[in-house]
């Protein structure tokens, strides 16, 4: 079997209705992760979403905030929903695939503005989720699964547009690339993404405030696709559509897609 899958923060799905549309219309995948979604569950519209043949939705959500959602072509069975450091939020939500595979959609809290719980509760509560998302694999090991989703976290030099200026801000300092590293050696995660594309800039996200974002280029790659070391040969065809950040009425994130022959 083979299916292409995708991974995109779209930041109101409601409001973003159109060019998730225009997404599945023309590139197609098989699967589409969402995060961000700031919908209850039965408000995602998925009348239209199926009329492009996306039939099968597993999600968590909530009003205005958070939110994620496996959209599929294929059936989709439920695989559990965590409340990681248990914040009430809707960051997480998994489904399994028909050929066994379960697919982890995550959306990682951004974290604030200081690199310090002392002063910033938000980042004391993004150290807590990668930890208490670490003691999970760990405890319970992984197998044929992938991870997706907005880890809020560029771990690289090569993630970010500036290694040496970024280091003290909040998604690319020491100790939260430390954290997501401990998180993805729990569950011997393989960086699909980055084994396709092993060196060189790649990026995401791009701020809003940048108006010039695409000239200017001060990215962050947040977006990730994780997959377990029993498949992790199976996956390639790995890329951003960076076309998407410059569509109308855009998220400040455009989706990361992979394949998987299994």
């Amino acid at each position: 079997m083979s299916f292409t899958l995708a991974t995109w923060n779209i930041n109101s799905v409601r409001l973003r209705e159109p060019i998730v549309c225009k997404l599945l219309a023309e590139e197609g995948p098989d699967v589409l992760c969402l995060q961000e979604c700031k919908s209850p569950v039965d408000k995602i519209p998925m009348e239209a979403f199926a009329a492009l043949g996306y039939t099968h939705i597993v999600a968590e959500g909530q009003k205005g905030y958070n939110g994620v959602a496996i959209l599929s072509k294929m059936p989709l069975e439920p695989a559990g929903a965590h409340d990681f450091a248990q914040l009430g939020h809707a960051r997480h939500v998994a489904a399994k695939l028909p050929c066994g595979v379960t697919v982890h959609n995550f959306y990682v809290p951004a974290g604030g503005d200081v690199a310090d719980r002392e002063v910033n509760e938000k980042f004391g509560q993004k150290m807590d989720y990668l930890a208490q998302m670490r003691d999970f694999f760990h405890k319970d090991a992984p197998q044929k699964s992938i991870l997706v989703g907005d880890l809020n976290i560029a771990p690289r030099e090569d993630d970010v547009w500036d290694h040496k200026k970024l280091l003290k801000v909040v998604s690319h300092t020491p100790v939260e690339v430390e954290a997501l590293a401990q998180t993805q050696d729990a569950g011997k995660w393989v960086d699909i993404t980055r084994q396709d594309i092993p060196s060189g800039l790649l990026y995401s996200w791009w701020s809003y405030r940048a108006k010039d974002w695409d000239e200017a280029d001060k990215g962050r790659r947040l977006d990730h696709i994780w997959a377990t070391p029993d498949i992790s040969s199976a996956g390639h065809g790995s890329r951003v559509l960076r076309g998407a950040r410059g569509w109308e009425k855009p998220s400040d994130h455009a989706p990361v897609f992979a394949t998987f022959d299994l």
